[in-house]
């Protein structure tokens, strides 16, 4: 498993990856790489060479980077295990470059699974692993594994100045978001055109218009042409539900809108003047 993490030297200074294809395909973060305009990676044999960037998705903090590996011995590379079969109180390896300390590696356990965490672009990544295997500036990017190596996640996020608490993005969720990067480059999702914030609805409203949710999306502005526009939502209007699905703040209807839902009409129901209406909405692709 340990010759299969490299480590990167790009936009923000060096982080790590792994090696998970046999054809020098890299897992890393986004934002290890995001700025870069030159890469550098170093593999643990010591060849350094140049990265090309094939995909970054900031929502879930991944990117795919790929090496030349058609010269030299063939490079080695790590399996994407299945996250869904973690355990919590398993062990959990760390293995990485911290400080540039080259395939440094940390132990620790699994000590929680399916949590939340904010990624840098706003939006909330789900499905993350939590360990105390220690987490230090340059292990982002590198892989968490179990004991028989297989990789379980991407290293991410520590919480300074916390001990023992670092995070890691599931496998099956990198396993997903890669494949997609290397297919399109990036990952593709539907919006509709609103700025909005959670917001409670009022008890009395909730009971007169037979509601059971108890907060909603408040629309702060409407994008000019935009999906929202054309579906006839307004500033003001409190959005309680899309697709059928319960919209209870922001978090809610960004996980909605997936790439599913592009060109899709879908309905959604809305607050207004505190009466309840039914509008139909046809999210479109997000540049």
């Amino acid at each position: 498993m340990g010759p299969a993490v490299v480590k990167i030297d790009g936009g923000r200074g060096s982080g790590s990856g792994v090696l998970f294809t046999p054809d020098g395909l890299i897992l890393t973060n986004c934002h290890v790489v995001d700025e870069a305009r030159a890469m550098r990676v170093v593999t643990a044999d010591g060849r350094v060479t140049p990265g090309e960037t094939i995909g970054l998705d900031a929502d879930t903090d991944l990117a795919v980077v790929r090496i030349d590996a058609s010269s030299g011995a063939p490079l080695p590379w790590a399996t994407l295990g299945d996250s869904r079969a973690v355990r919590v109180g398993q062990i959990a390896i760390a293995i990485g470059n911290p400080y540039g300390f080259h395939h440094s590696v940390t132990a620790g356990v699994v000590s929680a699974l399916g949590r939340t965490l904010r990624a840098r672009s706003g939006r909330l990544m789900d499905d993350v692993i939590q360990t105390d295997a220690s987490l230090n500036p340059g292990n982002s990017g590198g892989p968490l594994v179990t004991t028989r190596g297989v990789v379980i996640g991407i290293n991410t996020a520590m919480i300074l100045p916390a001990q023992g608490i670092c995070f890691a993005i599931a496998s099956n969720t990198a396993r997903y978001v890669a494949a997609r990067l290397i297919r399109d480059g990036r990952i593709r999702r539907s919006y509709i055109g609103v700025a909005g914030q959670t917001t409670p609805v009022p008890r009395a409203v909730a009971r007169a218009n037979q509601l059971a949710v108890t907060a909603g999306v408040l629309v702060v502005s409407v994008e000019a042409g935009g999906a929202a526009t054309a579906a006839g939502l307004r500033e003001g209007d409190v959005v309680l539900a899309f697709a059928e699905e319960p919209v209870t703040g922001v978090d809610d209807l960004h996980r909605l809108l997936t790439d599913q839902r592009i060109g899709i009409p879908a309905a959604m129901t809305i607050l207004r003047r505190g009466a309840r209406r039914q509008l139909t909405i046809v999210p479109r692709e997000r540049n």
